[in-house]
């Protein structure tokens, strides 16, 4: 094998191995009225001719970007409806949020993609225990047949399709509190070491959350000392302030070397539907917005409970 061909494998085992170790070292380790409003929220009337998501308070409709898997639209509607009465989160909406951030990270390159490997690993952690949970019962029946399945998208049409596994909720699985309150009472948290509880995974999930809710409130902002900075030291910073605190100093190094591969900013304004920094601004914010009040809750409820620190 040639030196090109040897550094090529090298760059390949590299990726790899960050993109497992990412999670290990953080991610890993060191009631009604809500779903009738998730269903009415990703209903097929919110969409005009199938090409507009219906806006929020703030009045500006976020257009469907035409040949591309990740939707800021739909990003945004997840968001929306994860909050729950009792400061609460539900758990449908809040893994669809990270199906669509997971087509996010991957459409930034092999590197991001690789860690949205590792968290998509933990959204089908959570959907896992959801649908042991509600196995063949009544329950399971109901949520399949609202249309509150992984990987079910609702279209214009009235048409589903459905990728990889169905996870219906169940009471247990239905909320961030519900889930915390029955691990609690089965003796599924262990605070002293690790466990595959979705409590400890959701924790890594909130971890990552916080990253990328940081990242994307740096891209949105405006130039700094008359220029805009590169989302390459914007999405390095994010991690220093974020996910570099729970991470091996291994880890830290291999991640700085790999968000030198990010993409120029008019590749983030493609992705999110606009033509200049203005108009991107206007759409990072409102999603931003919609993170911190999810972010916010789950921090407020993990928090309550202890498990802020879960091994």
């Amino acid at each position: 094998m040639g030196i090109k061909g040897k550094a090529a494998l090298a760059i390949v085992v590299l990726l790899f191995f960050l993109g497992s170790m990412w999670l290990q070292g953080s991610l890993d380790y060191q009631w009604d009225s809500c779903l009738k409003g998730y269903i009415q929220i990703n209903s097929p009337h919110h969409l005009s001719n199938g090409s507009e998501a219906d806006s929020d308070e703030d009045g500006a409709i976020l257009e469907v970007c035409p040949g591309q898997k990740f939707q800021v639209s739909e990003l945004l509607s997840h968001l929306l409806a994860a909050p729950a009465p009792t400061n609460d989160v539900l758990l449908q909406p809040y893994l669809a949020s990270w199906d669509e951030l997971i087509k996010f990270m991957e459409a930034l390159g092999p590197m991001v993609g690789l860690i949205s490997q590792e968290i998509e690993a933990k959204t089908s952690i959570i959907r896992d225990l959801t649908l042991r949970e509600a196995g063949s019962s009544d329950e399971g029946e109901v949520g399949l047949a609202l249309g509150l399945v992984s990987g079910t998208r609702v279209h214009g049409g009235g048409q589903e399709e459905t990728e990889a596994s169905v996870a219906a909720p169940s009471s247990t699985y239905l909320s961030l509190r519900s889930m915390i309150h029955t691990e609690l009472s089965r003796g599924l948290v262990d605070f002293q070491q690790m466990t595959e509880s979705g409590c400890r995974t959701l924790l890594r999930l909130h971890r990552a959350l916080l990253w990328l809710q940081v990242f994307l409130e740096k891209l949105g902002e405006g130039p700094v000392g008359g220029r805009l900075r590169s989302p390459s030291e914007l999405c390095r910073e994010a991690y220093q302030h974020t996910l570099a605190h729970h991470h091996s100093w291994f880890v830290r190094r291999a991640a700085e070397i790999a968000f030198i591969a990010m993409p120029e900013r008019s590749f983030f304004y493609r992705l999110v539907c606009v033509t200049n920094q203005e108009e991107a601004s206007v759409v990072l914010n409102r999603v931003v917005r919609a993170i911190e009040e999810v972010y916010d809750r789950c921090q407020g409820v993990l928090e309550e409970h202890g498990m802020l620190d879960l091994p």
